[in-house]
């Protein structure tokens, strides 16, 4: 547990870099561009975030669970640089037909092509699983802390820069891909201490050689990644396509400031995944604390986004935004359930059954999606969130449940064991 809250603690500090340094882009940005090309920006943004997430797989937990020995370290790492590598050639293939086809399904206007397909481009370059999965693997989450703090402290300085210099769409998109660009060398930088492969070692051959399961944990954590995905960036895609761009400006002004808790979701699975790897007969216990812990931490973030909310669009976005605190409120509702599944994916995803985790989450998605439409012709923004509230909340159910079964089958398992041993 010492060591869960160790790595947890230096994930928290970089997350707790980027939020604060989040709300000062976000003031930049939103009273720098406006509404309707804050909408813009947001989708551009989101739409390079989407392929990225589309393309690549989850290489770093490759990495740690087949890495852990000193001997294969180099085999995982060289496994999963060949997958991102992979993915950056047809990402980049796929960002010029995705950004010559934007402006036919998104409220895009034509002028945005060239920083749409640029910044498609460099996210995509900026893949950093690899480097990311060698610093968890030994337990550099201080390393990987730091690297990953350079993305929000760029974007940050790039705003401000861009706010002087170039006050438009484009001069914020270009500090973006700067952003994205930094972050990864920083955390090239620190991998490359611990862990030297030669062009030798690069392959998608050599660790499936070994262990054969490798490609059906990969598909089914990255079919995980790829819901993960849907749930958030094309989630946006989707309302500016039928909501339009100010829509979607507002859904993302929301997001930020309500599914905070959904960042904290995020480092919670990457610190415990390892930890559930090594202490497989503990992974039930520490699972049950950490949930727990999440319920305290869900039921203070609620209430503060509903007493506070409204304070903090107006200090931050400006009263154009006023229109998104409800919506607000129920993504940190949503966001509290996401910490849960969080957890409960993470412990299911340990115990060999990455399958698990999509199926829980592919149904609700797939339901959400097909009302959104209803939705947003409903209600607007708020049936937008109550759409979120629900996908979440029938994930989370489902994720509960497969741990609870998974729990009860192995105390059954162990009972029949010492009954065996008895006769």
């Amino acid at each position: 547990m010492d060591t869960i809250f160790r790595n947890l603690g230096w994930l928290l500090a970089s997350r707790g870099i980027n939020a604060l340094l989040s709300l000062v882009y976000l003031a930049l940005t939103t009273k720098t561009l406006g509404l309707e090309n804050f909408g813009y920006f947001t989708l551009i943004v989101v739409l390079a975030q989407a392929l990225a997430g589309f393309v690549s797989f989850n290489g770093w937990q490759a990495v740690v669970r087949w890495g852990v020995e000193s001997a294969a370290a180099r085999t995982a790492t060289g496994f999963a640089l060949a997958l991102d590598l992979s993915s950056i050639l047809v990402g980049i293939i796929l960002s010029l037909g995705l950004a010559a086809l934007a402006g036919y399904w998104l409220p895009l206007p034509d002028t945005l092509f060239w920083a749409t397909f640029g910044l498609c481009t460099v996210t995509i370059m900026s893949i950093r699983s690899t480097p990311t999965g060698v610093l968890r693997l030994y337990e550099r989450y201080d390393l990987a802390a730091k690297a990953d703090a350079v993305l929000p402290v760029t974007r940050a300085v790039g705003a401000l820069l861009a706010t002087i210099f170039a006050p438009n769409v484009i001069g914020f998109v270009i500090a973006w891909g700067v952003a994205e660009l930094v972050c990864a060398a920083a955390f090239w930088k620190y991998s490359a201490r611990y862990v030297t492969i030669g062009l030798q070692d690069i392959s998608l051959k050599h660790l499936p050689e070994q262990h054969p399961d490798v490609w059906k944990f990969i598909l089914g954590t990255s079919l995980s990644r790829t819901l993960a995905v849907i749930s958030k960036q094309c989630m946006i895609l989707l309302v500016g396509a039928l909501g339009g761009a100010a829509l979607a400006g507002g859904y993302r002004v929301a997001s930020q400031l309500g599914q905070a808790l959904v960042q904290l979701g995020e480092a919670l699975s990457r610190a415990i995944y390892p930890e559930f790897v090594r202490t497989k007969d503990a992974a039930i216990v520490l699972s049950n604390k950490i949930t727990l812990l999440c319920l305290m931490t869900g039921a203070i973030a609620i209430p503060v986004a509903y007493w506070c909310g409204e304070w903090a669009i107006l200090a931050l976005a400006g009263p154009e935004f006023v229109f998104v605190h409800t919506a607000m409120v129920i993504l940190a509702f949503a966001g509290a359930l996401e910490l849960l599944a969080a957890n409960w994916e993470s412990l299911l995803v340990a115990r060999h059954k990455p399958i698990t985790p999509f199926l829980c989450r592919v149904v609700p998605l797939i339901l959400v999606i097909s009302t959104m439409h209803f939705l947003i012709t409903m209600w607007q923004l708020g049936g937008v969130a109550a759409g979120i509230l629900m996908m979440s909340g029938l994930s989370a159910f489902g994720l509960g449940l497969a741990v609870s079964r998974q729990q009860s089958n192995e105390v059954q398992s162990t009972n029949d064991s010492i009954e065996a041993a008895k006769s």
